[in-house]
């Protein structure tokens, strides 16, 4: 799957395509860290017959720098398992990747890696990058795509959000270090 693509400015031509083994390396020494300024709070609230959860933005007193969720040995073995995995290049370097699990039975490409070096973001890379996963989806007979991150990654909510998949489901303590995750999804 090659896509060739332009960036904002349409100088750089942007190249999604399937990854090759070497591609790993470059995807592993990426920057995965982000800065965010806000978080999604999860209150749970419980009465006798009910139980309700509520996620909300809030506002930190200070941009926080936070780590990747998930490391090099993840990566292979997303490789390993000849899912979708997707790099993003321009002029032969890769920019960014994706990577999307296949659950045939129900129909469902689980997106669990989208990452961007960090000078390239914002330039339109991931939402290049998710277009392509959605194409692949398509291609392998699935019909919904679902995304998922940690609640402190407030930029990659916004992204969810920006191309337009919703909230679907949590799961608590579902990273290796404990965190939330936020559950996005769409109809392909």
């Amino acid at each position: 799957m090659d896509v060739l693509t332009n960036t904002n400015a349409g100088r750089t031509a942007l190249i999604i395509r399937d990854a090759i083994e070497t591609d790993l390396e470059a995807c592993v020494r990426l920057d995965h860290t982000y800065t965010t300024d806000q978080v999604w709070q999860m209150e749970l609230q419980e009465e006798p017959g009910r139980v309700g959860v509520a996620f909300r933005p809030v506002r930190l007193p200070r941009p926080m720098r936070v780590v990747y969720a998930r490391d090099a040995e993840a990566l292979q073995r997303a490789w390993d398992q000849r899912g979708c995995f997707l790099v993003a290049s321009v002029s032969g370097r890769v920019h960014g990747y994706l990577t999307m699990q296949a659950d045939i039975e129900r129909g469902n490409g689980w997106v669990r890696d989208l990452a961007v070096e960090e000078g390239w973001r914002r330039r339109g890379i991931g939402g290049a990058l998710l277009k392509a996963a959605r194409q692949w989806a398509r291609e392998n007979d699935l019909s919904r795509l679902t995304v998922e991150t940690q609640t402190k990654n407030y930029p990659a909510i916004c992204f969810c959000e920006k191309y337009g998949l919703t909230f679907c489901g949590f799961n608590d303590q579902y990273y290796p270090n404990q965190d939330i995750a936020l559950f996005f999804a769409q109809r392909v």
